[in-house]
């Protein structure tokens, strides 16, 4: 599934809960718009966590304007979501189960994250600091089989879905030449596996998180394969804040702080192998629509639906909104 235009493009798609994927539907719906192609047909895709499933929907030839209807309940009547029911709702949890402090897995994970301390990104240190998740997540792998054959991966030839080795900390890009093999469903499925919320899924013998305790966008990964352009739809990230009075969206937004840093460096590598980037972010009125749970389902279609302006207005005129929504590199 090559790009339809001359320019070879890349799409990465970051993390961000349930909430983060409602923002990120309404921001690749405007930049379908406002840049006149469909993100599904980008030459490479890579997604993280909740960028894992939506990138995935758009390799199999899922439109953006379907993925927002379908987030606003309506029937699909074509392509691979036609008839497909989904109860976001329901689908995953708003809090996490009970989570199993210092399992096998973490014990092990905590023990090799403290030895290789200062090799491995801080976010994947702390993580052996979290218990293990409880949660299954069978709904993400239904939905993933409901657009792409069992056992089988993506259509679309340069489909990376990024998870972390819970056993080394190291980050797998799985459908990457040289990553371990895996099924399209079981890797999403690791990739979603954030960590004190859901079970570490295991591939092959070997237990894998959430990417996210990595990297939140991986963007880095296109450095160096002649891209001309790369769209980074990135929830996690943000140029400008909300004043939140939540102790807990606080705590949030001073990681987002920390997860900015961390793509922009990786932007810099992409840029310096000649790649124009452009990043696009919640603002702070996407943000205040977010509130301090990025997993509390109640606030999806107030999400989706400011980012529906919000993105488009950034993407339209990006000097008129300043840093607070886009970064643009190159």
């Amino acid at each position: 599934m090559a790009s339809t235009s001359a320019k070879k493009r890349g799409l990465v798609l970051g993390g961000g809960g349930t909430l983060g994927a409602a923002w990120a539907v309404g921001a690749l719906c405007a930049l379908e718009e406002t840049h006149g192609f469909n993100p599904g047909d980008s030459d490479y895709i890579v997604g993280t966590s909740a960028g894992s499933v939506l990138g995935t929907l758009l390799a199999a030839g899922v439109t953006p304007e379907q993925l927002r209807d379908h987030q606003f309940g309506k029937q699909i009547a074509e392509g691979p979501l036609a008839g497909y029911s989904w109860n976001y709702e329901t689908a995953v949890n708003k809090r996490p189960g009970r989570p199993k402090f210092l399992g096998g897995k973490q014990r092990e994970f905590l023990f090799n994250s403290v030895k290789n301390i200062g090799k491995l990104p801080p976010t994947a240190v702390l993580t052996g600091l979290l218990p293990e998740g409880s949660q299954p997540l069978d709904r993400i792998a239904h939905l993933v089989h409901a657009v792409t054959p069992t056992g089988e991966w993506s259509p679309h030839q340069n489909l990376w879905i990024c998870a972390m080795n819970y056993a080394t900390g190291t980050r797998v890009p799985f459908g990457r030449p040289g990553a371990p093999p895996a099924e399209l469903a079981e890797a999403v499925r690791a990739s979603c596996a954030i960590p004190a919320w859901f079970k570490p899924v295991e591939i092959d013998g070997v237990p894998y998180v959430d990417g996210g305790a990595c990297s939140n966008t991986s963007v880095d990964l296109l450095a160096n394969l002649g891209l001309d352009e790369v769209f980074v739809i990135a929830p996690m990230v943000s140029f400008a804040m909300d004043r939140p009075d939540n102790m807990m969206a606080k705590l949030e937004r001073r990681w987002r702080v920390q997860v900015t840093k961390r793509c922009l460096r990786e932007v810099e590598k992409v840029r310096a192998s000649g790649t124009d980037v452009t990043v696009l972010g919640p603002g702070p009125a996407d943000l205040e629509a977010i509130g301090a749970n990025l997993m509390d389902v109640s606030r999806r279609l107030e999400v989706l639906s400011t980012s529906l302006r919000t993105s488009a207005d950034a993407l339209r005129d990006p000097d008129s909104v300043g840093p607070d929504h886009m970064a643009e590199v190159g």
